[in-house]
């Protein structure tokens, strides 16, 4: 109302992201009747309504890998197999537990990956592979799809969870990416967990390591390296009831590494990747591949502009792209909706999931 007995109508516009501008309109008397009629018909509830009821949860979901590549049932004994199987169904089911309660997606990534850097069975914290110096050497990395913000830490020893120091860099630093001795100053001044070179060490490392440098024999294969018939690094992706996706990705990389190698892992749009507009994707292969062909982001990226299905776009990348290019490995991949597939093209890839009905799933070969 004006000062007059009239009254004004107020349109807005922005400027930019920061600045909204308002403008002011006199209304005729004539109009008046018109524009009290339109105020009443917009703020009644059958013009207001929506189909979603507010305040009503969310699906929850839930995926997790353990890494891919040539995994045959006649190498796994019984044992090993049912190890792995009892670790990553402990995993999902604490981060799925997390998402049960209430809990914000990137909690229930943590909780599940901080089991399996735990779980000597994985590459990933204790059973790391080790470098070509002996020693484990991590990787981990963190994002939350509502923000899209990020942290990752590189080439780190001694972190019990990595990934914990990848979220202290997401919550507590304006960088994205910590390395080295920096990221170790980091992780204890805000009071993680430290643990001497030889917990993380494990026997079968040893003997891996001890193969790799056995098989050296010129210049070239020190140069390229020794690639694991296996890529057992950890991670998961999670939808949490408010309907935000987070994912997460932690590894020891790859065997015998040196000159200070990172692979795809903590790098944000190669190995890890979530966006509440389209998924969340944690990836495990061949890092370089992954690394070039930007493989999280790529999937996420043909959901948001392509208008591709969460299946369509996975499907794509892993079994076309990177074959092409001769990549090897998988992904975890799951949407705002609840859906989760996990393409791979190697034989076989570790891996769990809750799906939004609760039920578990844990496979391993490419035949599950």
């Amino acid at each position: 109302m004006n000062s007059d007995g009239g009254l004004n109508v107020f349109t807005a516009y922005a400027l930019d992201f920061a600045t909204l501008r308002v403008v002011v309109h006199p209304v005729s008397p004539p109009m008046r009747p018109m524009i009290c009629l339109l105020a009443i018909l917009i703020s009644s509830p059958a013009m207001t309504q929506t189909n979603a009821t507010p305040g009503a949860p969310g699906p929850i979901a839930i995926a997790i890998h353990g890494g891919a590549g040539t995994i045959e049932r006649d190498e796994l004994s019984n044992e090993l197999d049912a190890a792995i199987r009892s670790a990553l169904s402990e995993a999902a089911r604490a981060g799925f537990d997390v998402l049960e309660n209430g809990g914000a997606a990137v909690d229930a990534v943590t909780a599940a990956i901080g089991i399996l850097e735990d779980a000597p069975e994985f590459n990933a914290g204790r059973g790391a592979v080790l470098t070509h110096q002996g020693r484990v050497e991590m990787d981990a990395s963190i994002m939350t799809g509502h923000d899209l913000q990020a942290g990752a830490v590189a080439g780190v020893h001694g972190i019990r969870h990595p990934i914990l120091a990848a979220v202290d860099v997401l919550n507590n630093s304006p960088h994205v990416m910590l390395a080295g001795r920096g990221a170790e100053t980091f992780a204890h001044a805000h009071g993680l967990q430290f643990m001497p070179e030889e917990w993380f060490v494990t026997e079968f490392r040893r003997e891996q390591l001890r193969e790799a440098l056995a098989s050296e024999s010129s210049q070239a294969s020190v140069d390229r390296g020794h690639y694991d018939r296996w890529y057992s690094t950890v991670g998961t992706v999670a939808l949490d009831r408010q309907g935000n996706l987070a994912a997460g990705t932690s590894t020891g990389g790859m065997t015998n590494k040196r000159f200070g190698r990172i692979g795809d892992s903590p790098i944000i749009g190669a190995g890890t990747y979530a966006d509440n507009r389209s998924c969340a994707v944690s990836a495990t292969g061949h890092g370089e591949f992954f690394i070039r062909h930007v493989v999280a982001y790529d999937i996420c990226a043909r959901m948001l502009y392509g208008k591709q299905s969460l299946v369509e776009a996975s499907e794509t990348v892993i079994n076309k792209v990177l074959v092409e290019a001769g990549g090897d490995g998988g992904v975890i991949a799951l949407d705002a909706d609840g859906n989760i597939h996990m393409p791979f093209n190697t034989e076989g890839m570790y891996r769990a999931s809750i799906d939004r009905d609760g039920k578990l799933e844990i496979k391993i070969y490419g035949d599950e």
